[in-house]
C-alpha cells in the first residue's frame, strides 16, 4: 500500500460526513440549469467549471461517494494511468502532460500526487483525490441519487429533461451531461456464455486459481490484467478473442494492451505454458463435463470436478435440441484435429470484454443512439459531444468516446479532463453569450506562442489529433484560439463565436506519422528537418486554410487525415526531448512557413537595421515599424535562443533583410509537398 494513504482515510471520513451535510443542503428537488449524472472524474470535472462560471447545477451520484466505480475495478487494485511526479521541470502545464490522474483546477497543489506518489497507483487512491477535489473546491454534489428514468419534455420554454431517481424524485435541468462511465459488463451470447465467469465478480485470490488450467475470454488490459495475476498459480493461461493482441507502444493508444500488463506475452513466446488464440466468439462453444478429479486429502474417494471444453459450433450434432453441457466426444475439436490448440479442457472459463454504456436509464425522448463504432457500446455524439438527436443532452468522459474511439485518449482521465473543458467553453458561448476564450496578438508575437504552446501545452499533446489550436489571422495582429474540436471546425464560429476574416486560420495539431514501421528498429525516427513530413513519431503539425473547411471537405479528407488538404502544411520534426526548440531544425523552418502565411517578414531586427532599412526602405518591416520607428526600442538579448519561452517577438537571425515572404520558402516546402504518399499540392 502506498504509505500516504492511510493518512487519507481519516480524511476521506471527514470529507464523506461533510458531504452527508452537503446532500441535505441541496436535496431539494426542483430546476437546475444543468445536470449532471455522475459523480466520476468526468462530472467532477465539469462540476468545477460550472462552480467557477457560477452556474446553477447540480451532480447527482448514484453511490455513497465520489469515482465509486474505482472501489472495485480494476479488480487487482492496480491503475496504469502514469503517475510521473519528477519530471525536472516546473512548468505546471508541461507536467500535466506525465500526470495522467489529476483533474484541472485553478489551484495548483489540487494534483493526485497529494494521495499517492507511485508512478502505478492504487486503485484506491483514486477515491480519495476525488473526495479531496470535491471538499476543496465545494462542489455541489448529492450522493445517494440513482436516477432510473431520464426523459426529455418540450415546452414553451424549450426542451428540457426530467430525471427521476429511486424515491420517485424529480429533477429538470435545462441542460443534461451525462458523467456516468461506462461499467455495465460487455457480454457476447455464445452456446456456453453462461459457464463463463466474469470480471466483475471473479476471484481476486491468486490461490484459488493453484494449479488449474484457465481460458480467458478476451486481450484487453483487464484480461491481462487477471491472468497476471495468476501466471504463478495457474497451471496454464490461454486468452481467446477475435483480434489479435494489439500493444499501446505500437498503436500509440493508451486503450491497447500496456507493458504494465504484458508478462504472458512473454510466457507465451517462451513456450512456458500460456498462450494465445483468435477465434470469433459467436463460433466457438463452451461446454461442461464432469470428470474424475484427484483423490480428496485422506481420503479414498475422487472428488467429480467441472472440466470446461471449447469447441467450435460447427462441430455440434443436433445443437438445436441439444444442451451445451451434453456433448459428446465426437462433438469435441479434438476428434476432428488431433493438434488442435485448445483440445485439452479447462478448470475455468473466465469473461473480460470490457464495459458498456448504460442505455436503459433514458427513454425513447431522450436517448442517444449507440455509436458506429466500439461495437456499439457507447453512445453516438456530435464533434461537440452533444447527443445526436438529443439537443441540449452532452455526454463527457470515458463515455463520449466514439469521438476518438481507438485513436487519441478521450476515454481516459488526461484526455477527457480537456475534452470536458472544451464541452463547457461551448455551453458558455451557446447559453450566455461568452465567446470562447482567445489571445489577441501581434503577428510579430505569433512564432514565440506556437513555440511555448507545442513546447508545453497539455492538451494538445494529450488529445493528439483530436483538439487542437487555431490561429485566426486579423493581418497585423491575429487571435489565438486554444483547445478547439477539430471535427467541429465546419461550426467553428457558431460555437465558439469568432468568426474568420479574409487572411484565414492556421491550425496546430500534435500528429503520430501514419506509416507502419518497427517503432524499436533501427531509423525509426527522423531527424532532418527538410523531410519533417517523414517523422514518425509525436509531432506538431500546421495547416493553413484561407477558409473554413466545409463539412464536404471533411468527409472527403484523406484516408488516415485528421484534416482537409490545407492551402500549406508543415510538419515540425519529431524531437527526441519533445522540445521543439532547435534553431535550425525547429524555429527557423516554423518562421519561413509563418511567413507565407502572414506575407509578412517576421524576424526581429537590431536597431542599427531597422534605421538602415527606415532610409532605404519605403516600407521597413513589420517589427520595426512598430517597435523601433515608434520610439519603443528594440529588444535586445544576449542569447538569441532566448525567445523560445517568450511571448514577445522571436529573434531568430540578427541579419537584416526585406520585408515581404521569403524566396527560399518555396524550394523549402516544394520537395516536401510532392514526396507525401497522400499526392499533397501545395497551393501557393
Amino acid at each position: 500500500m502506498d504509505p500516504s494513504l492511510p493518512c487519507f482515510l481519516l480524511y476521506t471520513l471527514i470529507g464523506f460526513a461533510v458531504s452527508s451535510f452537503d446532500n441535505h443542503h441541496y436535496n431539494g428537488t426542483g430546476h437546475h440549469d444543468y445536470c449532471v449524472l455522475g459523480a466520476g472524474p468526468a462530472g467532477l470535472q465539469m462540476g468545477y467549471f460550472l462552480s467557477k462560471a457560477k452556474r446553477d447545477y447540480i451532480i447527482l451520484e448514484r453511490n455513497a461517494g465520489p469515482g465509486s466505480f474505482f472501489n472495485k475495478y480494476p479488480r487487482h487494485r492496480k491503475l496504469i494511468s502514469i503517475n510521473k511526479i519528477h519530471t525536472g521541470r516546473q512548468n505546471r502545464e508541461f507536467n500535466l502532460r506525465h500526470d495522467w490522474n489529476s483533474l484541472l483546477s485553478d489551484k495548483p497543489d489540487l494534483l493526485f500526487h497529494r494521495v499517492s506518489s507511485e508512478f502505478y497507483p492504487p486503485a484506491d487512491a483514486f477515491p480519495l483525490y476525488l473526495s479531496m477535489f470535491v471538499k476543496e473546491l465545494g462542489l455541489k454534489v448529492q450522493y445517494g441519487v440513482d436516477i432510473g428514468r431520464t426523459r426529455a419534455v418540450q415546452s414553451a420554454n424549450g426542451r428540457s429533461y426530467i430525471l427521476t431517481d429511486q424515491h420517485m424524485s424529480e429533477y429538470t435541468c435545462s441542460v443534461l451531461l451525462v458523467a456516468t462511465g461506462l461499467w455495465v459488463p460487455q457480454k457476447v451470447e455464445f452456446v456456453g456464455s453462461d459457464l463463463a465467469e466474469g470480471y466483475e465478480s471473479i476471484s481476486t485470490n491468486p490461490e484459488d486459481y493453484k494449479d488449474q488450467a484457465v481460458l480467458i475470454l478476451g486481450k484487453g488490459n483487464s484480461a491481462f490484467e487477471t491472468a497476471q495475476s495468476i501466471l504463478g498459480r495457474a497451471s496454464r493461461v490461454h486468452m481467446l478473442s477475435s483480434s489479435p493482441v494489439r500493444l499501446a507502444w505500437q498503436t500509440h493508444y493508451v486503450g491497447d494492451l500496456r507493458a504494465v500488463n504484458n508478462e504472458l506475452i512473454d510466457t507465451y513466446q517462451l513456450k512456458s505454458l500460456d498462450g494465445l488464440v483468435e477465434a470469433s466468439l459467436d463460433k466457438i462453444v463452451i461446454a461442461e463435463r464432469q470428470e474424475e478429479g484427484r483423490r480428496r486429502p485422506g481420503g479414498k474417494k475422487k472428488e467429480k470436478r467441472r472440466q470446461f471444453y471449447l469447441t467450435l459450433k460447427k462441430y455440434l450434432q443436433n445443437r438445436a435440441s441439444r444442451n451445451s453441457s451434453d456433448v459428446t466426444g465426437e462433438e469435441l475439436p479434438g476428434h476432428h484435429i488431433d493438434n488442435f490448440p485448445t483440445r485439452k479442457p479447462y478448470d475455468r472459463v473466465i469473461r473480460c470484454l470490457g464495459f458498456r454504456f448504460n442505455f436503459s436509464i433514458f427513454d425513447s425522448s431522450a436517448c442517444p443512439p449507440n455509436s458506429e463504432n466500439a461495437k456499439g457500446r457507447l453512445p453516438g455524439v456530435t464533434a461537440w459531444y452533444e447527443g445526436k438527436n438529443t439537443p441540449g443532452l452532452f455526454v463527457l468522459g470515458t463515455a463520449a468516446h466514439s469521438r476518438d474511439y481507438r485513436s487519441s485518449a478521450g476515454g481516459f482521465i488526461h484526455g477527457f479532463r480537456y475534452t470536458v473543458r472544451a464541452v463547457h467553453r461551448v455551453l458558455e458561448h451557446r447559453y450566455h453569450g461568452n465567446r470562447w476564450p482567445s489571445t489577441k496578438l501581434l503577428t510579430t508575437q505569433l512564432q514565440s506562442w506556437i513555440l511555448r504552446r507545442v513546447g508545453e501545452a497539455s492538451g494538445p499533446y494529450q488529445m493528439f489529433e483530436v483538439l487542437g489550436d487555431v490561429v485566426l489571422l486579423r493581418g497585423s495582429h491575429c487571435e489565438y484560439v486554444e483547445e478547439f474540436p477539430l471535427q467541429a471546425l465546419p461550426q467553428f464560429s457558431s460555437l465558439t463565436g469568432h468568426e474568420v476574416s479574409k487572411y484565414g486560420l492556421i491550425i496546430i495539431v500534435m500528429q503520430y506519422g501514419k506509416e507502419k514501421i518497427d517503432y524499436l528498429g533501427r531509423g525509426r525516427a527522423e531527424t532532418d528537418w527538410t523531410k519533417a513530413y517523414k517523422s514518425n513519431f509525436l509531432h506538431p503539425v500546421l495547416y493553413y486554410y484561407d477558409t473554413l473547411p466545409t463539412e464536404e471537405a471533411m468527409k472527403l479528407r484523406p484516408p488516415g487525415w485528421t484534416l482537409p488538404r490545407p492551402k500549406a502544411i508543415h510538419h515540425m520534426v519529431e524531437d527526441f526531448l519533445t522540445e521543439w526548440d532547435g534553431p535550425v531544425s525547429h524555429v527557423q523552418p516554423l518562421r519561413r512557413f509563418l511567413e507565407h502565411c502572414v506575407q509578412t517578414d517576421l524576424r526581429a531586427f537590431s536597431a542599427e537595421s531597422c534605421f538602415r532599412l527606415a532610409l532605404t526602405h519605403r516600407k521597413p518591416p513589420l517589427s520595426c515599424q512598430q517597435g523601433y520607428l515608434m520610439q519603443q526600442g528594440v529588444s535586445r538579448r544576449t542569447r538569441p535562443w532566448q525567445h523560445i519561452s517568450d511571448t514577445r517577438p522571436a529573434a531568430t537571425e540578427q541579419s537584416a533583410g526585406t520585408s515581404g515572404p521569403d524566396p527560399s520558402f518555396h524550394s523549402y516546402l516544394a520537395p516536401a509537398g510532392a514526396s507525401m504518399s497522400s499526392g499533397l499540392k501545395l497551393d501557393f
